[in-house]
């Protein structure tokens, strides 16, 4: 038993696409569904599809390179990582996404910001 699933998660898709794999699979979880919906919705990843227990992600390639170049975790669970709406760190100056666990649930920052929402930064991608 893994004390982040996120971060597992995270870095099963980081290593998949290190080795140029089609599709990983992720054990089921609300967050990461929710997670794995905001990397589909900014074209991050395929397609995802629950397999009894399962996840199984799709992994996008462009030109033969894996479509995610930094994927990391930036709040952990012994370091939690909070910020004010305002503050909201902005991944790669704009061009990738930081994903924020707010009380309306998960969204990209730029979201959290247009609802002046905070929360905790889950982690960064681009």
């Amino acid at each position: 038993m893994s004390s982040d699933p996120i971060a597992d998660m995270l870095t099963i898709i980081r290593n998949g696409g290190a080795v140029k794999k089609q599709e990983v699979n992720v054990p089921l979880s609300k967050v990461k569904l929710e997670i794995l919906e905001i990397l589909k919705r900014n074209k991050f990843i395929k397609d995802y599809k629950i397999n009894d227990r399962v996840i199984e992600v799709s992994l996008k390639y462009y030109n033969g390179k894996f479509a995610i170049m930094y994927i990391q975790r930036i709040s952990k669970p012994g370091v939690r990582r909070y910020s004010r709406a305002k503050n909201v760190p902005k991944s790669l100056s704009g061009y990738g996404i930081t994903i924020v666990s707010t009380s309306y649930g998960l969204m990209t920052d730029k979201e959290a910001r247009q609802k002046n929402l905070g929360g905790e930064v889950l982690c960064q991608v681009w």
